[in-house]
């Protein structure tokens, strides 16, 4: 069962290219930043060889098994590897006897690989938990599910946890082109790749390198060679990831332009071009965080306090996506984009921010009213002395009282959806204003 001969063995030729790819050290590894940059806690752990149990999650081909070999290579204790899908309690129990035999004849503990851990039920979970607790085995547990709802809690309160996060389009081209320059199957080959059908697959890869290289080794498989060299174009790549390629360039106009008809089709109400504006931006590998970001702002920018569950629906749909991922997070991206695209719209709360930090920026800046300025009194009745008006005091009711030294109308309701019942609120309490109230203020 173990991993590998710890002496250095040789990569196949015959093995997937996402496979001889394999990162050999941590320097190899492209991306997670966040976690195995210099200095952080889990490369520090590594390099010490002090690493304690830990989970990691993260989307399909981000480097859960990538970071596993890796440490199989660095570490001086025995590795040992379980697939969560195909061990059963009695193949644990033999990895778990090996361990401690090890540990008796050569006084060093066992690190435990488990692949798709939130595939163990709980009685597997169960017969590991003691012995990770005693150390007898290191567990590293790695799954495309969030741990703090898959695995039991006593399994996850002794171990780190740390997410890896999917690939950016640039990891994956930097993958890609790493493969081109250092494969020596490809090289043999003589392949080359067309830098269109580089972005291509990198941005429908969806952040998982598996994915990529694989539909980059199909693409080169599937070419006739000539003059001893293979090329790979971009008719090539589309049939092998099997997506066509559309007109998209995520930091050019194309991705630019297609936002924009996005926000403006939702804006303008008519839902059935922004769920095509949406599609489309989906397909060519958006990332569906950042649509998601764009709806939350639309929700307060355009549909505002016209329909104030829009920026409620527009969030849920933020946080769901991250949580679930694609491909399902189209569906709940269509589903804030129609809502959003149908609700009633008011730009009226956008407006309103808008003119008064315009104000402040031109120098209309006021002194604060002394009834409103944050003088310390002990009760109601001894703030109402010093000239504040305590709105609760008044069951409820509006209380007509000066909140600036002087007028300015910054938010005016659309009347639009629910801002007409704001409207007509503001208006009832304006009128019961006493003339006495200060006047506009001077331009």
């Amino acid at each position: 069962m173990e991993l590998f001969e710890h002496s250095g063995a040789t990569v196949s030729a015959d093995r997937p290219l996402a496979a001889r790819l394999r990162p050999l050290t941590l320097d190899d590894i492209v991306g997670q930043d966040h976690i195995l940059g210099p200095n952080k806690l889990l490369r520090r752990a590594i390099e010490a060889d002090r690493l304690s149990s830990l989970i990691i999650y993260g989307p399909p081909g981000c480097g859960k098994t990538s970071l596993a070999e890796v440490i199989a290579r660095a570490t001086e204790k025995r590795f040992e590897r379980a697939s969560g899908v195909l061990a059963n309690v009695a193949t644990l129990r033999t990895v778990i006897g090996g361990a401690e035999l090890h540990r008796q004849q050569h006084g060093k503990g066992t690190i435990l690989f488990v692949d798709e851990i939130h595939r163990f039920n709980k009685s597997q979970q169960d017969v590991l938990l003691p012995h990770v607790e005693d150390g007898t085995i290191t567990l590293i547990g790695a799954t495309t599910h969030n741990p703090l709802f898959f695995i039991n809690n006593a399994l996850t309160s002794r171990s780190l946890v740390f997410e890896l996060r999917a690939h950016t389009e640039a990891d994956i081209r930097h993958l890609l082109e790493r493969a081109l320059a250092r494969d020596e199957r490809l090289l043999a080959q003589g392949v080359t790749c067309d830098a269109d059908a580089i972005l291509h697959l990198a941005r429908l890869s969806e952040g998982d390198a598996r994915r990529a290289l694989s539909a980059l080794e199909l693409a080169v498989l599937t070419t006739p060679s000539g003059d001893g060299a293979t090329h790979v174009d971009l008719e090539t790549v589309q049939e092998s990831i099997q997506k066509k390629a559309v007109v998209y360039d995520h930091d050019e106009d194309g991705h630019y332009d297609t936002i924009s008809a996005f926000i403006k089709s939702i804006r303008g109400s008519d839902p059935h071009a922004a769920i095509y504006w949406l599609g489309k931006m989906l397909y060519a590998g958006e990332d569906p965080r950042f649509v998601a970001r764009r709806l939350v702002i639309l929700a307060s920018e355009d549909v505002g306090n016209a329909d104030p569950r829009g920026l409620l629906i527009a969030t849920a749909a933020m946080q769901s996506v991250d949580f679930v991922g694609m491909p399902e997070a189209r569906i709940i991206l269509a589903q804030a984009t129609t809502y959003l695209a149908t609700a009633p719209k008011s730009n009226a709360a956008y407006m309103a921010i808008n003119a008064a930090m315009n104000d402040v920026e031109n120098g209309r800046t006021l002194e604060v009213p002394e009834h409103l300025k944050n003088v310390h009194v002990k009760s109601v009745e001894k703030a109402e002395a010093e000239g504040y008006k305590y709105p609760h005091a008044y069951a409820g009711k509006h209380v007509d009282q000066a909140y600036m030294p002087c007028l300015n109308r910054y938010y005016d309701p659309s009347g639009q959806g629910y801002e007409a019942t704001i409207l007509e609120r503001m208006q009832r309490w304006e009128g019961k204003r006493p003339e006495s109230e200060p006047k506009a203020c001077a331009e």
